[in-house]
């Protein structure tokens, strides 16, 4: 079965994280203020000193220490949770991802754009097939 909705209009938040700012809580303080209610990362560029991810089919955190360069995070988020993937490349260009946690530190930048859809609001609900809280959509 696939979950599908109407068309939405969005509109748009830019904004930069400085050094030393954990990526995941300066997300949820940003949704928080703004009171996004359907938001997802349409587009980040920068890196990270501290990368925290788990792992497909994995239940600890993985913690990474180093220069890390972002090449992708992407995912949807509201005040009630996020669901974010992060994929990063190291000084010497290997790349790892996986499912952003808490510990992501911002090393010089993390420049982002956020849409938010208009008619729509996004929820967790816990799903027996994944065992995760997982995406629900309803109209406003």
């Amino acid at each position: 079965m696939v979950e599908t909705s109407t068309p939405s209009t969005a509109r748009f938040y830019a904004l930069r994280l400085l050094p030393q700012q954990d990526l995941l809580a300066a997300l949820r303080d940003f949704i928080r203020q703004q009171d996004l209610r359907a938001a997802w990362i349409s587009g980040c560029v920068g890196s990270l000193s501290d990368v925290a991810l788990r792992y497909a089919s994995c239940e600890g955190t993985t913690l990474l220490t180093g220069k890390f360069e972002v090449v992708s995070l992407i995912g949807t988020l509201e005040a009630g949770g996020e669901h974010l993937h992060l994929a990063v490349a190291d000084e010497h260009g290997h790349m790892t991802g996986g499912h952003v946690m808490a510990g992501c530190t911002v090393r010089t930048t993390l420049e982002l754009v956020i849409g938010e859809l208009n008619d729509v609001v996004f929820s967790r609900q816990p799903c027996a097939l994944s065992g995760y809280d997982e995406l629900n959509v309803e109209q406003r």
